[in-house]
């Protein structure tokens, strides 16, 4: 009855429209045996408004649940209820202290020290320093967080009991980066890890679960509260969308940025979640046409960053003009206006340059096909501006391979960039995004400037635009469904989609002195 009900509503709301996104302004043991019996100790009691509702999400069973190793957003998903870093970073790029309760920063900003809460994983052991070193590292070892160790030297326990996090440089906004869910250290290669979140994974003949823990050792206000959790196993896209529509489902994240998207047509609540995807234009310094300083500076003209975003992206993402995300507080609004969208703009400084006709390769991936139309669209828009635009369209090793030989004059490139806008590795003499040859000394050394003091990622931002050394095109963000009433108060953030506060700032667990200090006492 139920199926038939959810038919009939679907067809009269694929009919009169969906749901507008909501609560934004923009308007988103590791071996597979059963976790249990879990460590008994104080309850957490629910206030009166805060009675369980049921709740299901979907996973992919055959992938991992690594936090270290996984890519896939689906179950990334389950993250933020499973485990806990040693801060967390809200949606606005505010950060706030998890498992850290404390920590000191060297009066040279190249050694954070790190003290942790009285924290415990859902097994009853407690968190302990090696466990967050052993967590660490893991993640600097691959892919998915390795960026973010750029600059670190080492990570070690103090003298006295803490984290050690020493630095090459000196680093102003270290805890952004540090996020990172914490996993016991022996679990650090599993599949199924366990954490310090407040629910843990349940495994049974019947399939498996999210179980709330009685005994979370906080006690902060959740998003989300029902006692059980039910993991709905997907094999796709297409699946997800008709579990959520015409099942139990209560929950989708999904990506309109995708070839695998799918399209919803029921009734639904719908968020947005930006993931920190970034699209960018960069040209080759051996192009005859980009070797140009005003046509390249120009080329910011040229794009139209919003009819992309609507066309392509269905509005699941955000132009930028600068190379950060636009939520960032390093964004700076007044400073983004003076590179816009403006053809004819673009279309005077290739004519002031004699290069009116001239001929450009632009290198696109083929193993993206929507992104290979975003590129094929900005082809007309450079067209439009005068220039005759010839497709090399490329996939896997010989997309790399043409990157590497600077075998263009213009390519459309995507990276994640990291929650502090780091831009080093494009201009870093060996950075691995340096492609074209944008490597700079005085760039980099402007990257480094603002990694010491976020005040100088005005300069850094004004420095690239103005020398035209990459052009931003647009952030993109996650589209999560939700079935009605199924959550309440929610604010995705990036990697954490069921973000929650500890009820308290950076401010409170920031010690003053490192000769004031003392570590803090167990309880």
């Amino acid at each position: 009855m139920k199926r038939l009900l959810a038919i009939v509503l679907c067809l009269c709301l694929a009919l009169c429209g969906c749901a507008a996104p909501q609560g934004d302004p923009y308007t988103p043991t590791g071996n597979g045996l059963e976790y249990g019996p879990e460590y008994t100790g104080p309850q957490v009691t629910p206030g009166k408004d805060e009675s369980p509702k049921a709740l299901s999400l979907p996973y992919y069973k055959e992938k991992t649940l690594n936090p270290y190793t996984c890519a896939d957003f689906t179950n990334r998903v389950l993250f933020s209820l499973l485990y806990q870093g040693l801060f967390s970073v809200d949606r606005n790029y505010t950060v706030q202290p998890q498992l850290c309760k404390s920590y000191t920063v060297s009066k040279d900003m190249k050694t954070y020290t790190f003290y942790l809460e009285n924290a415990t994983f859902s097994d009853g052991a407690p968190v302990t320093a090696q466990d967050v070193i052993a967590s660490l590292n893991a993640a600097r070892e691959n892919s998915y967080y390795k960026g973010r160790f750029f600059h670190f030297k080492e990570i070690s326990v103090s003298a006295d009991g803490g984290v050690a996090v020493n630095l090459n440089i000196p680093y102003e906004d270290l805890p952004i980066l540090l996020d990172i869910p914490i996993v016991p250290a022996a679990q650090v290669a599993s599949n199924r890890p366990i954490g310090s979140g407040p629910y843990y994974l349940y495994s049974a003949p019947a399939g498996e679960s999210l179980r709330k823990r009685g005994s979370w050792w906080c006690n902060a206000k959740l998003t989300v509260n029902a006692d059980t959790i039910a993991l709905f196993p997907a094999s796709s896209a297409t699946h997800i969308r008709d579990q959520f529509e015409f099942a139990d489902l209560s929950v989708a994240c999904t990506d309109p940025g995708s070839d695998r998207y799918a399209d919803y047509r029921c009734d639904f609540e719908l968020w947005e979640c930006e993931n920190g995807i970034f699209l960018y234009l960069g040209t080759s310094s051996n192009s005859n046409v980009f070797k140009n300083d005003k046509v390249r500076t120009a080329l910011t003209h040229a794009v139209n960053r919003d009819s992309l975003v609507s066309e392509f992206y269905r509005g699941f993402a955000r132009s930028a003009t600068l190379p950060a995300s636009p939520l960032s507080p390093h964004y700076s609004q007044s400073l983004a206006q003076k590179y816009g969208y403006d053809s004819e703009k673009f279309a005077q400084a290739v004519k002031d340059a004699g290069l009116e006709g001239s001929e450009i390769i632009f290198l696109a991936n083929s193993d993206d096909s929507l992104r290979l139309r975003v590129a094929r669209t900005i082809a007309k828009m450079l067209e439009a501006g005068g220039l005759k635009v010839t497709m090399k369209e490329l996939g896997g090793n010989a997309y790399v391979e043409a990157l590497k030989a600077w075998n263009y004059d213009i390519y459309l490139g995507q990276t994640k960039l990291s929650p502090n806008m780091d831009l080093s590795a494009f201009f870093h003499t060996y950075g691995e995004l340096s492609w074209g040859g944008v490597n700079d000394v005085a760039t980099y050394a402007l990257c480094l400037q603002a990694l010491e003091n976020h005040g100088n990622y005005f300069t850094l931002h004004k420095q690239v635009m103005d020398q035209g050394l990459i052009c931003p095109v647009l952030v993109r963000s996650y589209a999560i469904y939700t079935a009605r009433g199924a959550v309440s108060n929610l604010t995705p953030a990036r990697d954490n989609l069921f973000c929650y506060s500890m009820g308290k700032t950076l401010a409170d667990a920031k010690l003053n002195s490192e000769n004031e200090f003392h570590p803090p006492e167990k309880s």
